[in-house]
Formats: structure tokens, C-alpha cells, sequence
């Protein structure tokens, strides 16, 4: 099942300290250096993405939806915030979802909506990892090997976390 990133795109610029320096000088800065960003990522992990951004406050914006470098842009309409139109995805695409935010009301609407939740700082150190990974060459996909490891033996009743939770971390591993 293919992943789709939905990313609450002002969450991460203002989460990033390099991404939140450009958004104080110019707004529209901020959302090229952004969307420049993702379109590297998304080289080095062939996701489908989407970042929305709140167009409210921009009436030549409203309710826009583009493709820039390979990136779905989503400015929400008037009287519409871009958090609704997260939560809408998520509830749309369910567990093929994976939403990127550190916004805990999104993040707590898309969990009920079985899509997959991932922090925005979190999410930046990944792409920021995938991106240097792909400009030097270095193989990013996981090989599947497992090492064993000598003179570990586990002691007491396994602790295992739920299935959904266990699915959602290797969802988050694939990033």
C-alpha cells in the first residue's frame, strides 16, 4: 500500500530553525524553500506529497492546488483553515496517510482516522537525512538482513507493542 506524505507545510516552516528564518523575512520564501526541499526528498524517496498551507489570509491563493517540482500544493479556501483540510485527507485516504505535523489537534484527528502521524521535526531530520543520503550515492533502502547479536538473551515476558502501533513505526522507518 503506497504511502502519501500530508504535510501541514506553515507547522514545518515554523518548526524548522533554517525554514522559520526565511518564513520572517517573506512569507513566500519560506514555502519555495520548502517545497524545494521536499522536491530533493522526494527524489531519494518516490512518495506521493502534498503540503497544505492555510490560504485565508491570502485571497489571490484561496483554495489554489498546483504541482511545483513534482510537489501537490493545497492552499485552503476562505473561512477554511489548512488543518481541515489535513484532517479531510486523512479521513480520505485512512491508513495510506501518513501526516506530518506537530499540531496535536491534526495530529489527534488523523490517528482516529487510522492515518499515520509523524512529528514535523522528526519528519525534517528524516528528509534532511534521505536528502544528504541521495546527494552523496549511499544506498537508502533497508537490505532486510537482521545481525544477531552474541550473548543477548531476553529475560521475562516479551514487550511488544500493539500491531497498529508496530505498523505505523515501520511505515515511519520506510521515510
Amino acid at each position: 500500500m503506497p504511502t502519501h506524505l500530508v504535510i501541514d507545510g506553515y507547522n514545518l516552516i515554523r518548526r524548522s530553525p533554517s525554514l522559520s528564518v526565511l518564513d520572517k523575512k517573506e512569507l513566500q520564501k519560506g514555502r519555495e524553500e520548502l517545497i524545494r526541499r521536499l522536491a530533493v526528498y522526494k527524489q531519494a524517496r518516490p512518495f506521493p506529497i502534498t503540503v497544505v498551507f492555510d490560504g485565508w489570509n491570502q485571497p489571490d491563493l484561496w483554495g489554489s492546488r498546483t504541482f511545483q517540482q513534482g510537489i501537490r500544493v493545497v492552499f485552503s479556501r476562505t473561512g477554511q483553515k489548512a488543518d481541515d483540510v489535513i484532517i479531510q485527507m486523512a479521513r480520505e485516504m485512512r491508513e495510506k496517510a501518513m501526516v506530518v505535523t506537530s499540531d496535536r489537534e491534526v495530529q489527534a484527528a488523523a490517528e482516529r482516522h487510522h492515518a499515520t502521524v509523524i512529528p514535523s521535526e522528526a519528519f525534517e531530520q528524516r528528509m534532511e537525512m534521505a536528502c544528504h543520503m541521495g546527494q552523496k550515492g549511499i544506498q537508502t533502502e533497508d537490505t532486510g538482513e537482521t545481525t544477531k547479536m552474541r550473548g543477548t538473551r531476553k529475560k521475562g515476558p516479551a514487550k511488544r507493542l500493539p500491531k497498529s502501533l508496530r505498523k505505523a513505526q515501520r511505515r515511519i522507518k520506510r521515510l
